[in-house]
């Protein structure tokens, strides 16, 4: 701006210069161009007057060098001219002032010479014997005025340019200052010139517009980043260019990085999945994969966000479908545990009902078959029980009211109902510990003592021992199942409550096993807000011990683990 107005001013200032320069020269030609005809009517007069007193004898000796005089006859004829010679003259009746001075008594007139650059002003008078007197005087052109006059207007030029620059660059610096100095934060308290008052008022309002909307726009800012900062998926916001426009912690996480806003998106993971995913979205597409990010398996959302029918940026969403898809990959192992564990009894039962159907049994031994078609259906009937207690346990649908259960009792009966089968295996059976009471369901409860216990008997060695020990500690009741069984190798240890799983899948047939009792105690001591403790040595035993909170949960809140 400051720019603009040196330059107007620059501009204006000389054309104010040749302006007046013109406007100086043509008045002054003017007004001396009126007094040299004046002058030049006065010399004709006087010459006139001279003329006719004495008649050719007036010329005589006279010395003029700035006037030309002509005297011319009636009939056009020159009589006399100070200048040329008359004989060679041509006749003058037909010049313009000569036939104004016959007809009028005086006559004036000027012509311009091209080759000379210069105008004659001619004045002639009527004498009083009928012949003319003419006087011409020569005058330069405007042009040639200017022309001579170069040298000094061009230092009249210089001088007024440098003037201008000066004066210009110290108005415009002047005039942009107030302008300079605007304090556009607080613009109603400026003083600076009366015409920006509208100007500013217009800014005032304007900023105070923007300060409510760009309040607005950081509430919603704060909003999503308190809703995406909480969310355990990962959102991601990307402009068209790919571009991170937001992310929220989860997903930074999940790209192993800090900060990456404002970062190429596909730098921060260059996995052809990620790339394919992406591409869809920019082409307008609704897409998804599946992928592996860290240590679990994510299924990623891309949708497009269009506007004006064109993609404006894309919203990627990173969802954990690692448990979902362990828990498909469990529910799979269990239908096919289920399927094997149903086929052996099932072909022993279909083998034996078999060879009985048919006569091919002798009649001693139907009550050995008849035996075995019994044990078999006993062994299916164990684990369909075991496997809708567990799905029961699984859905949360296990029935019964909570109340106060003593586990010392509840331990004595389960100890008294495994006494023989414990005296057939010569183990010691052993309960210790006071009477101490939990608040939860009476079968669940049972369900784990008894599986604890029949364990220990079943994985022991022969005359070795079971002990159940109950105390009661400050904030907690302990049920410890210790035995001098096996044990179990470190490398097991973490699996052994899943479901079907055996570390010796031999013995565990053997002694009747299904597979899913630890299942079971896990389940039910989660819904009993318990956690489970396991030491084992192998060779030397294994104690497994449940730990109750000293006022269980009514809502049976997953907290159980080793």
């Amino acid at each position: 701006m400051t720019k603009r107005i040196f330059r107007s001013i620059c501009l204006a200032a000389i054309g104010v210069f040749f302006a007046s320069v013109v406007l100086f020269m043509g008045v002054l030609y003017d007004y001396f161009s009126q007094i040299q005809k004046n002058q030049l009517r006065m010399q004709t007069e006087l010459a006139a007057q001279g003329v006719d007193r004495d008649g050719l004898t007036y010329f005589e000796g006279l010395d003029i060098k700035d006037y030309r005089i002509t005297w011319i006859d009636a009939d056009g004829t020159v009589l006399y001219d100070s200048v040329s010679d008359t004989s060679g003259m041509e006749n003058h009746l037909e010049r313009e002032e000569i036939r104004q001075a016959l007809a009028d008594g005086t006559g004036e007139s000027s012509r311009y010479s091209v080759t000379l650059m210069e105008r004659s002003l001619y004045c002639a008078k009527r004498l009083t014997n009928g012949t003319v007197l003419r006087l011409s005087i020569a005058q330069n052109t405007l042009l040639t005025l200017s022309l001579g006059m170069a040298q000094p207007i061009c230092a009249i030029f210089i001088a007024a340019l440098l003037l201008s620059l000066l004066l210009a660059s110290r108005l415009s610096k002047k005039i942009v200052k107030p302008l300079n100095e605007l304090d556009l934060d607080e613009p109603l308290k400026n003083d600076g010139y009366d015409e920006l008052t509208p100007l500013l008022r217009r800014i005032d309002a304007q900023q105070r517009q923007i300060r409510r909307q760009s309040e607005e726009l950081r509430q919603k800012q704060r909003e999503f980043e308190t809703v995406t900062q909480g969310m355990s998926e990962g959102i991601v916001l990307l402009n068209s260019g790919l571009t991170v426009l937001s992310i929220n912690p989860a997903a930074a996480r999940l790209l192993g990085t800090d900060d990456c806003a404002g970062a190429y998106i596909l730098s921060l993971n260059r996995s052809a999945e990620l790339r394919s995913l992406l591409q869809k979205a920019q082409d307008g597409q609704n897409a998804e994969t599946l992928m592996e990010l860290g240590e679990g398996r994510y299924q990623l959302n891309a949708s497009p966000v269009m506007t004006g029918g064109k993609v404006s940026g894309i919203v990627l969403l990173l969802l954990d479908v690692t448990q979902k898809e362990m828990a498909e990959q469990l529910r799979r192992e269990f239908s096919a545990n289920v399927s094997h564990e149903l086929k052996t009894p099932l072909h022993t039962i279909s083998g034996c009902a078999e060879l009985l159907a048919g006569g091919m049994v002798k009649p001693e031994d139907v009550p050995h078959f008849s035996s075995q078609i019994y044990t078999e259906a006993q062994r299916m009937i164990c684990l369909v029980t075991d496997i809708l207690r567990l799905s029961q346990l699984d859905e949360g649908t296990v029935g019964g009211k909570r109340e106060e259960v003593d586990l010392y009792a509840l331990a004595e009966q389960e100890l008294a109902e495994l006494s023989v089968p414990a005296k057939e295996a010569g183990i010691a059976l052993r309960l210790c510990g006071e009477h101490v009471s939990v608040r939860g369901v009476p079968e669940l409860l049972q369900s784990i003592v008894h599986n604890l216990c029949d364990n220990a008997v079943k994985y022991n060695r022969r005359d070795g021992s079971v002990t159940v020990t109950l105390k009661k500690e400050a904030d907690a009741v302990s049920l410890s199942v210790e035995d001098t069984g096996i044990g179990i190798p470190p490398e097991h240890q973490e699996r052994i409550f899943e479901r079907f799983y055996r570390v010796d899948k031999s013995r565990s047939k053997e002694v009747g096993g299904t597979g899913l009792g630890l299942s079971i105690v896990k389940h039910a001591a989660r819904l009993h807000n318990a956690r489970i403790r396991l030491r084992s040595v192998p060779g030397s035993g294994t104690t497994i011990t449940v730990r109750f909170p000293a006022s269980a949960s009514e809502d049976g809140s997953a907290k159980s683990g080793f």
